[in-house]
């Protein structure tokens, strides 16, 4: 299926590894040049080259931490007038509610809403201007069933979401959607981390924690990051501009609702 986007630029947040990855290399198969952010310089530079050699678009790396105002400036000044805009960032540490104090929860207020609502600010009007823009913010299955140890995820991820139900209601007669992304469990470090966690906290080994999360989930697996880039992807593409302040769960079936 030809998505209709080549030719098209992207900024990707947290594209080195992990569903950040995944999408950046979903469109640049779709044929869209990339700036791609992450914390560390070296994977970053290392995952753009794969793609650059693979797909042959142009993809311009920033490292730089997006959760501050000094990053933003960095990514914003390399982005230029992009046509798509993909936030992401990591998730806070898990723990109980009783561990968390007001600067714990500031910090993830700026990873996962304050960041990229800024992001979307700064780059839609111009996308608005143009007559077309994407944005997708990859979020979580928690903002449709909050998960306890992950509290400070809950908490900011949702805040996102309110956020973006009414302003992708505002911007979308200008061409340009607003769509979050809620994923389940991937294979990726994230989930590593919290398989790792379990296993800790009950005595097990980190493969009888993944198989007793496997079977929580209908599909029996974890996700992968290509079928998460390509439903990005579509998300971007010239077929997805009727979708707007949409929550796509990409979970296997783990929220078990009706809505």
């Amino acid at each position: 299926m030809d998505l209709g986007i080549k030719g098209k630029s992207a900024l990707v947040c947290a594209s080195s590894k992990g569903l950040g990855l995944g999408c950046a290399r979903a469109l640049a198969g779709a044929g869209v040049d990339l700036v791609m952010n992450a914390r560390g310089a070296e994977a970053l530079e290392s995952a753009a080259q794969v793609i650059r050699d693979e797909f042959g678009v142009k993809v311009t790396t920033v490292a730089c931490d997006v959760t501050t105002e000094d990053g933003q400036a960095k990514l914003l000044k390399a982005a230029g007038e992009v046509d798509i805009l993909v936030n992401n960032a990591g998730g806070p540490p898990p723990g109980m509610w009783t561990d968390w104090n007001r600067d714990d929860f500031i910090k993830a207020l700026d990873a996962n809403m304050l960041a990229p609502i800024a992001l979307i600010k700064a780059l839609v009007p111009g996308m608005m201007e143009r007559g077309w823009g994407r944005v997708v913010n990859i979020t979580s299955q928690s903002v449709k069933a909050p998960i306890p140890v992950l509290g400070l995820s809950n908490s900011a991820r949702a805040g996102l979401t309110g956020y973006v139900a009414g302003t992708s209601r505002q911007v979308a007669g200008k061409g340009v959607t607003i769509n979050n992304l809620l994923p389940g469990i991937h294979a990726t470090d994230r989930a590593d981390s919290l398989d790792q966690g379990v296993a800790e906290k009950e005595g097990i080994s980190v493969d009888e924690a993944k198989t007793r999360r496997c079977a929580t989930i209908p599909a029996g697996r974890y996700g992968t990051k290509e079928e998460f880039g390509a439903t990005c992807a579509f998300l971007c593409s010239q077929f997805a501009g009727f979708i707007v302040g949409q929550n796509v769960l990409l979970d296997g079936g783990g929220v078990n609702a009706t809505l």
